[in-house]
């Protein structure tokens, strides 16, 4: 059973992926070791966006919302969006935040291209669209999959992040960098370049 919304201590958390996930329940634990972003991926890449107070930090595919939630939580002066396709887990992500009685997040439950990336400062994405390619683990079946839409996602988000200007920044996780348009250079990497730091130049 998923913790109920009690007063806690919620610092205890952080300290482990395995502790963090108790804030789900069994199903959603289950999908963390390859769809939600470990907490020390959170804390480094919280640190490379939230290079400035107040600044508006979008994750692309949020799911749970464990991403924004981690970075919530080590930046507090920073502001934290997740936009996720599937109700369900836009649900599990507020349920999360209530949780952890975090104030500086906001879940948005839609498609990403319904988004106006003028109100973001920087952006994370953990992979988002990867589950359109065929012979890949889904998180469910309640959305459409094809590799069309990997395409059309790929070359929208290309677009969006192209008319972006210099300074902005951006943290990859397990990405092929399809999406990135000339500009965007990579500043620093970790994890065996499987998490990777941006900036547009």
């Amino acid at each position: 059973m998923p913790l109920t919304e009690r007063r806690i201590n919620t610092g205890q958390f952080f300290s482990s992926d395995a502790k963090f996930n108790e804030i789900y329940p069994l199903e959603i634990k289950a999908l963390a070791s390859r769809h939600w972003t470990p907490i020390e991926v959170a804390r480094k890449a919280s640190d490379f966006l939230a290079n400035k107070n107040n600044v508006r930090i979008l994750d692309i595919g949020s799911g749970v919302g464990k991403f924004c939630l981690s970075a919530a939580f080590y930046k507090p002066k920073a502001l934290f969006y997740g936009v996720e396709q599937r109700r369900n887990l836009v649900n599990y992500a507020e349920t999360g935040k209530r949780i952890l009685r975090l104030e500086n997040i906001a879940f948005i439950h839609g498609n990403f291209t319904q988004l106006d990336f003028k109100n973001y400062s920087h952006f994370y994405f953990y992979n988002p669209f990867y589950e359109n390619l065929v012979g890949t683990n889904k998180i469910d079946n309640s959305i459409d999959y094809s590799p069309e839409l990997f395409n059309y996602y790929n070359r929208y988000l290309f677009k969006q992040l192209e008319q972006k200007p210099a300074g902005t920044r951006l943290v990859t996780y397990y990405n092929m960098e399809d999406e990135m348009p000339p500009g965007y250079k990579v500043v620093d990497s970790e994890m065996n370049n499987l998490l990777k730091f941006w900036i547009k130049m």
